[in-house]
């Protein structure tokens, strides 16, 4: 299993982490977005570790479909209100952003992983974090958030998305990026339907073949409604199982709202593997 460089920490995979999620936005798809509080972001977020979250992923603009962008000074005042105020915790902090300003923000004040749905494509994005030791994520979205789950198709989604992370690597890499800092992510629910993110999270397991680490992040997704049928606030038993399976398949980091819930299925799921 992969190590990660990630700003202050070498990850070590060969045990699942588990990243949660802190929505400052104003609309999260979840209804879990603090609209920029940060004294409720940090107690979320201290809850969280309570629970055993071993990372944290922060985000101040919803990538949900139809969102809005939100302006890129608000985004930056409240990431980078996070990271000061949690520095100190030894924890990584990846920052969930699509814009570079948020992103050479975020590393000048401490960041350890750039989160990137748009896959470092916009200009600048990769000058924003070649010359530091940031972890980068790298996600694969067909469209933009606004329309993203309009009308998406593909031939043969496992290989289109496999083929578009490994040209996203070998731009990175052509930028002087060590592999070892480089993430992938097949983006699940971002311009898939459901057979799309099933067949994804049925052949995760190619994403990891060259090496490289994994991140899944189907928590309370769409796709899990659509086999439980049951709304956004009650998907937690379907989230639990999704990351569990997300890492049977090779995931290295699985990106959750229900922190607790996940780390005590995975320790169940360790002590299996665990030689007695």
């Amino acid at each position: 299993m992969a190590t990660v460089q990630c700003g202050r920490f070498r990850l070590d995979l060969s045990r699942p982490q588990v990243m949660a999620i802190i929505n400052l936005t104003d609309d999260s798809f979840t209804g879990d977005g603090l609209h920029g509080d940060l004294s409720a972001a940090l107690r979320r977020a201290e809850l969280a570790v309570e629970q055993g979250a071993q990372m944290f992923d922060i985000g101040a603009e919803s990538s949900r479909p139809g969102a809005d962008p939100v302006p890129e000074a608000q985004e930056m005042e409240r990431v980078v209100g996070f990271i000061e105020r949690t520095l100190d915790w030894k924890i990584p902090l990846s920052i969930d952003t699509l814009k570079p300003a948020v992103m050479a923000a975020a590393v000048r004040a401490g960041a350890d992983m750039i989160n990137d749905i748009n896959a470092f494509r916009a200009v600048g994005a990769i000058e924003a974090v070649a010359a530091s030791t940031v972890g980068l994520c790298v996600m694969h979205m067909q469209g933009e958030p606004r329309t993203m789950q309009d009308d998406p198709r593909y031939e043969d989604v496992v290989g289109e998305v496999k083929a578009f992370l490994d040209e996203r690597v070998q731009a990175l890499e052509a930028a002087g990026i060590a592999r070892e800092r480089i993430v992938l992510d097949p983006g699940f629910g971002f311009g898939k339907r459901t057979a799309h993110n099933y067949a994804l999270l049925r052949e995760l397991a190619r994403f990891g073949a060259d090496g490289l680490a994994v991140l899944a992040g189907l928590s309370r997704k769409s796709m899990l409604g659509a086999v439980t049928g049951r709304p956004v606030d009650e998907r937690m038993a379907a989230s639990v199982a999704a990351a569990l399976i997300a890492v049977q398949r090779g995931a290295g980091i699985v990106r959750v709202h229900d922190v607790g819930p996940t780390c005590d299925a995975l320790k169940v799921w360790q002590a299996v593997c665990d030689e007695g």
